[in-house]
């Protein structure tokens, strides 16, 4: 039984509860009336189910193709689009445009020339101009290592997307939608040859002193005697721009090899920015000699070394952006592939570069420093598990020369390097003499010299190569003091931060936000 207590409470409740109900002047006497229970509120409406994503209408597959193409039938992409295949071959010679065009594909059969080599000098037998433009937005691809463009000396490639309608170079595999992310030289490249001077003769003498010698030549690998060089620095080779090579590269024999991007005695006057190269077999872009300058590079995913620069090339790069595969060697490799001193010596500026590794082997640091070479570095970024330097060679160490065009051991300049170790000691390519990891540091920080290095930092690098903490506070080297070519920001690496957009848009792969480089997008306006 109720305690009365309790009773008392819960009868005086449940008047409360009257009140609150009925208002106070509806409040019945005891024992009269009825007590209304308001009618619960009807249940809200179900909330529209959401209207389902409309399907892209697939694009019309041409009818024709364009003059200067070959009409070999369709093919279907992996997301269903059907579209009309334009095949290019040959030697093109004269001004061939390829159009960007609703419905169209277009295909490399073998080796596609542009132009006759002209020579070194120009007045090669036989040698004829040629110049191939590829309009913003267009696709071409190749089906196998046979399938490669090549630009001869004296000819010109313009390749000049934009950042809304890149040019994309890739593979038959990547079209059909069968490429994956570890897919890998499916079809030849890019390569383009110039005049300009390079160290390694193939003819007359066995070097180049000073670059003037026109008849120093050499044939470039994977290309069955394709000839570069020449005594122009400022060739033009034309213009490519928002442009990326996907899954290209192929071995033709061992040591002899098509890279993504291959630039040999390109000139100067050539432009060469916001260039992409993805999953590329051997090196993503090498260049042999030359004086091409470079701005915004990136390469993703590069089978060998991600940049490679030999034979004396002498130029200025800028925002190099780099992230490894873990199959690869260097982010960065500079020689003069065994020539110790062979004139012109390399000479490159990079600033801005983040190069970022997964290698784990001391044997293949971030960076590499071998042979003939005089190297300067400036607000760049260096990581990866394994170490962040190393000189392969006395020769890159020894002191300035100028009688021998010899510029003195590799320069650094606030560089943020976060690396298990940070400099890689071994034995010289070869055998031979030993460059310590000591010799290297004292290059990396010279004795009494402000440099802004940190030798042995913690990366804070967010989405892999985006600027933390760390490296955001490391002083910037004011760099167009160097050379005019170099944009001056007030920032190391390549990528300021999550708003920096230099990369975004244009690039497969790098952004949540980008393309996937395993689609192809088909025009359809």
């Amino acid at each position: 039984m109720l305690n009365a207590r309790v009773r008392s409470v819960l009868m005086a409740s449940a008047a409360a509860l009257v009140v609150t109900a009925c208002g106070a002047d509806d409040v019945a006497s005891p024992g009269e009336g009825v007590i209304i229970v308001p009618a619960p509120a009807p249940a809200p409406a179900p909330a529209p189910a959401p209207a389902p994503t409309p399907t892209p209408t697939p694009p019309a597959t041409a009818v024709d193709c364009p003059n200067g193409t070959a009409n070999v039938g369709t093919i279907t992409t992996g997301g269903g689009a059907i579209l009309r295949n334009c095949q290019i071959s040959g030697v093109i010679t004269g001004n061939l445009v390829v159009p960007r065009r609703i419905g169209t594909i277009y295909s490399f059969s073998g080796r596609v020339s542009v132009g006759i080599d002209v020579g070194a000098d120009g007045a090669a037998t036989g040698g004829q101009a040629g110049i191939l433009t590829i309009e913003p937005g267009v696709t071409l691809f190749g089906s196998s290592g046979a399938d490669f463009l090549l630009v001869n000396r004296g000819s010109q490639l313009f390749a000049e997307g934009t950042a809304l309608r890149p040019i994309v170079m890739t593979a038959r595999n990547n079209v059909l939608g069968t490429a994956t992310a570890t897919s890998k030289g499916l079809w030849g490249g890019l390569v383009v040859l110039g005049r300009a001077p390079i160290s390694n003769c193939a003819t007359g003498g066995v070097d180049n002193p000073g670059g003037t010698r026109a008849d120093c030549s050499q044939a470039v690998e994977g290309t069955s005697g394709a000839s570069y060089g020449g005594a122009l620095p400022n060739d033009n080779s034309g213009r490519q721009s928002f442009l990326q090579v996907r899954f290209a590269g192929f071995e033709v024999a061992p040591g002899n090899e098509l890279n993504g991007i291959t630039l040999a005695g390109v000139g100067r006057s050539t432009f060469f920015e916001n260039i992409q190269v993805h999953n590329g077999s051997d090196d993503g872009i090498e260049w042999f000699g030359g004086t091409v300058n470079g701005r915004s590079l990136a390469v993703t995913g590069a089978d060998d070394d991600s940049i490679d620069t030999d034979f004396g090339f002498q130029a200025n790069l800028q925002f190099v952006l780099v992230v490894q595969d873990a199959s690869a060697n260097h982010g960065w490799e500079n020689d003069s592939n065994g020539s110790e001193d062979a004139r012109p010596r390399q000479r490159v500026r990079i600033s801005n570069a983040t190069i970022v590794s997964t290698q784990t082997s001391f044997a293949e640091s971030v960076v590499l420093f071998r042979g003939g070479t005089d190297v300067q570095v400036y607000n760049s970024i260096l990581n990866g598990p394994g170490s962040c330097v190393d000189f392969d060679s006395p020769t890159t160490i020894q002191a300035a020369n100028p009688a021998l065009d010899e510029d003195g051991p590799p320069l650094f300049r606030s560089v943020f390097m976060s690396c298990a170790t940070p400099f890689s000691e071994n034995t010289a390519s070869g055998g031979g003499a030993q460059v310590t990891a000591a010799q290297i540091e004292a290059a990396f920080n010279p004795a009494g010299v402000t440099t802004n290095n940190v030798a042995r930092g913690t990366s804070t690098l967010s989405a892999i190569f985006i600027n933390g903490a760390n490296e955001t506070a490391v002083p910037f080297f004011n760099v167009n003091a160097v050379n005019s070519f170099f944009v001056n920001v007030t920032y190391i690496g390549a990528v300021r931060d999550a708003a920096d957009t230099r990369f975004q848009g244009w690039t497969c792969g790098l952004y949540v936000a980008n393309p996937s480089c395993l689609n192809v997008t088909p025009v359809t306006a």
